[in-house]
Formats: structure tokens, sequence, C-alpha cells
């Protein structure tokens, strides 16, 4: 009896256990047949499904998102503002370092008042390559009873990546390897002025990257995360973006790497600005027919040469491919400027010049366009877009001069224009002949570079300044010369004699052992006692997110727009859409380029906007025979900002900046 009970039982069991295994495939095979039906859809465009690739993907968190990397390093080359630092997990891994390279008893350098700990820290971009230049932050840690970083120099650095795992922080692989000067962040202020300031610092392309390339990724929604989605996908984006291996054979540019990961190696033209990239890809028809698309064709022929419709219509076209180029052409002939520039900006990233004149239109007339602007005529790498870019390096707004030269720079850095000179300090020094008023620009982000526009720029004398701990110079007025002294314990004093041009006077003090940091300081020194004969300016860039004011219009509204408004303000960009070259600085502080927008009812002129300043400045030989130092215009500008300089007559061109560079290389 017992038996048959215990029989019974069984049965049951397993029959209930069929039951719930059947109910479980039977959910599991609802649900791929729903993901099945939404992939059919979407690669077909039926049952309302969109046909743009961005409505299926989502960019991964990991692509966009920056990798932080740290070490631990030493600082020499204080002066008395260091410490012994107390015992902790940080000293501990210092000297660990030290003695793995070789350094014999390190905790005597670390007793030293002339070294300090500091934490070094770095972040990988979205898209990076072996051997890729990095920006450093430099840091005291807590508790630290250093007073200054000035004139420190990190040693080699190596950084990783750290997790929390078991409740204990892990080391990763090395990335990247870290050395320099540290750029304080209290430029030109006295030690007690600002601790914090005094305290923390960076090294403008610090470091060095060091692993595997790394490439963006795209992700599929999760109601069509499917291998034949991923797959569609990655070869329609192939088949519009693509190169060639070493043998000569065309490679997409998309792989899919599962079935929700997609691959992405950016193409060239978009290397420096990805962003556009993305926007691109977002913007491509999955699935079209030709009789599709020749009718899409006609439709965007209208939205191209409209303003409040341009944008999408620019993107749009651009994906399609060189088929488009000449719609896009038609964008050209608008009465706006929105839709002219739109339209400029997708020709050039199809490698057409004909949108140039546009483009440097929109870089003279319209700040929100600016930055676009000059990350399009920058990926067009033609000498045309380079003789744009070169005229605008003479506008009297700083950051569109600057910008230019950024983008110029980008495009061909070895253009003798703009090409400069390696300084012993760990920088460069670019001369730049313009017409605008004097300018000195200086960099905290992306690299160490001064750049000099106006080569022929002299100091107003008299002149005491500082480049350092280390270098004294005294400009006499009379002989119109500055005596550069090295003065430093241990060594023989060190002497040079040059004339009061700037550009000599900091070849002069680099050759002495100036690094950038004390060049820095010096120049921001010269500005604060009037001695520059023009402004200084600190990462002034444009910058993305600017309001556009459209103007008024009785034009015909095309059929995508009925029942919208075609007017008032509309934001150009985000601070997620930064072309990457001009990336690397914080965003913040009143923007000085924010106004109203132009209202023009007929197609611009290419000349400055009538709110711009006006240009002209004395020569440099009349401003020194005719101002005392106190009173010589010499202004700075501040990350993100810019000072106009005062009308006055026009002047004639400098000197070419071809035969400074040939002297400071003599």
């Amino acid at each position: 009896m017992q038996a048959r009970r215990l029989s019974l039982l069984c049965v049951l069991a397993t029959l209930s256990f069929s039951g719930c295994h059947e109910l479980n495939l039977t959910k599991r095979f609802d649900k791929d047949e729903n993901l099945r039906k939404n992939v059919r859809g979407a690669l077909k465009g039926d049952d309302g499904h969109s046909r743009l690739i961005g409505d299926y993907i989502k960019i991964a968190d990991s692509t966009l998102g920056a990798i932080k990397v740290q070490g631990v390093a030493l600082v020499d080359r204080l002066d008395g503002t260091g410490e012994d630092p107390p015992a902790s997990p940080n000293r501990t891994s210092l000297l660990e370092d030290m003695r793995k390279h070789g350094i014999k008893d390190p905790n005597s350098l670390l007793r030293s008042s002339n070294t300090a700990l500091v934490v070094v820290t770095a972040w990988i971009p979205p898209i990076v390559k072996k051997g890729d230049k990095l920006d450093v932050e430099v840091v005291l840690p807590e508790g630290s009873e250093s007073t200054s970083l000035a004139g420190g120099w990190v040693m080699p650095c190596h950084l990783q990546e750290h997790a929390m795992l078991d409740g204990a922080v892990r080391e990763g692989r090395e990335i990247a390897i870290a050395t320099g000067p540290i750029l304080i962040d209290a430029l030109g202020e006295a030690k007690g002025g600002n601790a914090t300031g005094h305290r923390r610092g960076r090294i403008p392309a610090g470091a060095t990257y060091m692993a595997d390339d790394r490439h963006l990724t795209i992700a599929i929604r999760n109601d069509y995360r499917t291998v034949r989605m991923s797959s569609s996908i990655a070869q329609r984006i192939g088949r519009r973006f693509h190169d060639y291996d070493e043998y000569g054979i065309q490679r997409p540019l998309a792989k899919a790497k599962s079935d929700w990961e997609i691959e992405l190696i950016v193409a060239d033209r978009y290397r420096d600005n990805y962003q556009r990239y993305l926007q691109c890809i977002r913007h491509m028809r999955l699935f079209e027919t030709a009789v599709e698309k020749h009718i899409r064709l006609q439709e965007l022929t209208d939205e191209i040469q409209f303003g409040p419709t341009a944008e999408r219509a620019a993107l749009q076209l651009e994906a399609i491919g060189p088929e488009a180029i000449p719609t896009l052409k038609m964008g050209l002939a608008a009465p706006e400027i929105e839709a002219r520039f739109h339209a400029g900006t997708a020709l050039a990233y199809l490698g057409n010049t004909d949108g140039i004149p546009a483009l440097k239109e929109a870089a003279e007339k319209e700040p929100a366009f600016r930055i676009f602007a000059l990350a399009a005529l920058a990926a067009l790498q033609d000498g045309s877009s380079g003789m744009a870019l070169r005229d605008l390096m003479n506008h009297e707004s700083v950051e569109t001069r600057y910008g230019a030269f950024r983008a110029y720079s980008t495009m061909s850095p070895n253009d003798p224009y703009i090409r400069g000179i390696d300084m012993p300090g760990n920088f460069s020094l670019h001369l730049v002949d313009s017409t605008a008023d004097p300018l000195i620009h200086l960099t905290r982000h992306k690299k160490a570079e001064i750049v000099v526009f106006n080569a022929e720029q002299q100091f107003h004398m008299p002149l005491i300044l500082r480049a350092g701990n280390r270098i004294l110079l005294q400009g006499n007025p009379r002989t119109n010369q500055v005596v550069i002294k090295r003065i430093a314990a241990g060594e023989p004093e060190q002497t040079r004699t040059v004339s009061s041009r700037v550009t000599d006077v900091i070849k002069g003090a680099s050759d002495l052992g100036a690094t950038y940091p004390d060049i820095v300081q010096m120049l921001v020194q010269a500005r604060q006692q009037h001695n520059l004969p023009g402004q200084i300016a600190i990462d002034t860039l444009p910058r993305p997110g600017r309001t556009y004011t459209r103007p008024t219009s009785d034009r015909e509204v095309p059929a995508s727009m009925s029942g919208r408004s075609s007017s008032g303000s509309v934001q150009v960009g985000a601070e997620g859409l930064t072309p990457n070259m001009f990336d690397g600085r914080p965003l913040n502080g009143d923007d000085p380029e924010e106004k109203p927008s132009e209202k023009p009812t007929e197609k611009p002129e290419s000349k400055p906007a009538p709110s711009e300043p006006a240009k002209g400045q004395p020569s440099q030989q009349e401003s020194i025979l005719a101002e005392s130092p106190k009173s010589a215009s010499s202004q700075v500008v501040p990350a993100s900002a810019e000072v106009p300089m005062p009308e006055a007559p026009e002047r004639a061109a400098p000197p070419r900046s071809k035969s400074v560079i040939k002297e400071l290389q003599d």
C-alpha cells in the first residue's frame, strides 16, 4: 500500500514538473517570437516601425564615459614647499614603485623638503590610440602639509585602473605613464593668495596612453536585441563607412560583436569630431528602396533650403552619402545663414569644398555656429579650407582667432604657417602673422603651447619678471634689451641678453631651463604689470550650446514644418556634442559671445559683424614711444572669455613670422 502511494506521488510530481517546464518553454518561445516580429517589422519598416537606425540603438555608457586612471608619484624641484609624507598606503605604494625602478634609498628622497607625494589622475577619452597624449591632474593628498606645487616636476608615474573587489581596492593594468612640469591652478598668485590653487595643478598632455586602441560601441535596444538585428545594422553602417586594409581590401568600420553590441571604428574624417559621426549614423535609414530614396531626396530638397528644417535634413543627406551632394549644394543658396551653415557642414564631412564660404561666414558672424563651423573646416583637410582658417586668424574675436588656429593645427600640424618650434621647456611656441590686435594665447588643457599672434610684439620697459624660482629677467629701457639670469644653488650663474621682443625672451628663458609653467607665470606677471602691448588669453575657445535667434521670414514653410513655429530662438548643440578637438576644458562662467543673433534679410557679406570690435592698434614701436608701462593696453582673458581692445587707427600688417622663427631656430 505504501509503495503504491509513493508511485502515485512520483507520477504526480513528474507531471507537475513537465507542466512547469512546458510553461517556461512557452513563455520563452513567445518572447523570442515577439523579438523576431519586432526585427522583421524594423527591417521592412512595417507596422509603424521607424526607418532610422537611431531609433533602434543607444550609445553604450562605456563608449561616451572616460576611464579614470590614477597613480601615486613623487614631485621634485620644489623650493622648500614639500614634506616628508606620513605613513600611509600611498607612501607604501610609492616606495614599492621607486624600489621596483631601481632607486636606492627612496626614503631619503621622500624626507627632502623639495619633494612631495602627489596623486596623479588622467581620464582616457572614448576614442584613443596607443601613443596619444592625455591631460594629467596633480593634487596633494588630504592631510599633506606641503604648501605649494609651484615649480614641481612629476617623476615618471604609471597610471592604472582601480576597482573595489571583495571590499578592497584592486589595481588593474597599467594604461598610461605621466611625467612633466606642474602648471598650478593659482596662476600669477603669491603663495599665500590661494592655498588650494597652489596644492593642485595639471600637466597639459602630460601622459602617454600605452594600452590598446579604444573604439566606440553602440548597443541594440532590448526589444530588438537579436543577432539578425545587430548584423543588419552593422552591415548598413559598413556600406556607408569603410576603409581599406594593408592589402587594399575594403573593410567595414562597423562589426557586430554579439546580439546587442556593435563596435565602431571612427572614420578618419570624423576623427576629431566623433560626436558628428554618431549623429550621422543615427540618421541613417535601416532599409530603403531606390524609389523611396529618390522621393526622400526630393522632400529634403525643400528642407535643406529652410533654416528651421536644415539641420535634420543635412544630417539625413550626409547619412545617405556622396549621392546627396547635389541636394546639399542647393542649401548653400538659401537666404538664411542657418541653412547655409548646415548644408556647408554636411558637405565638408562628405569631402566637398563648395560649402567653405558658408562655413567661414558662420564662424565669423554667428557665435552659435562657430565651434561646429571650425570643426567642419578642419575635417576637409583641403588647401582652400586652410586659407579660410588663416583668414579667420585675423578676426578681432579672440575665440575665433585661436579657434581657427586650433582647427588649422589639428588639420595640418606640420604646415609651416603654424608649425612653430619645440622649446626645451616641454612646450611649443607658435608665431602667427595676424592683422588683428596683439594677442598671446596660453593653454592649460590638451597641449602645452604658446601662440603669439603678431610675432613682433615687444615688452614695455622697464621690466622685472620671474620665470619660476631660478630665473630672473630685467629689462633696460635705454638699451631696449632684456637680461635673463639663472641663479640656483650649487650651479654657476648663467646669463643671456636678448632683445625686448616677446618671442626672443621666451626662447632665452627656455634655453636657461624655464619650463612651460615658468613661462606662463612670466607672461601672466607681465600682463599684471602692464608690460605687454596686447592681451593674454587662456583656453579661450568657442563653445557649444549657444542660442541662435532666427530671423523673421515670409517664406513658404515646408510641409514638414506645418503647424510648427519657424521663428524664435534655438539652442545649437550641447556640451555633449563638443568636437573633441575643442574638448578638455571646463565650460563654466558667463559666455561673452552669448548675445542676440543677427537677423539678416539677405545674404550677409563676408565681413565681421557690426557688433564686433573694430580692427586697428598702433604698431609696437609707436606704442612703446607713446605709452608708459602703466598706461599700456594689457589685458588678460580667462578661460572662455575675451576682452576687446579699444578702437585705434588701422595699422599695416606685421612682418611675416617665418623670419622670426628662423632667427629663433638659429
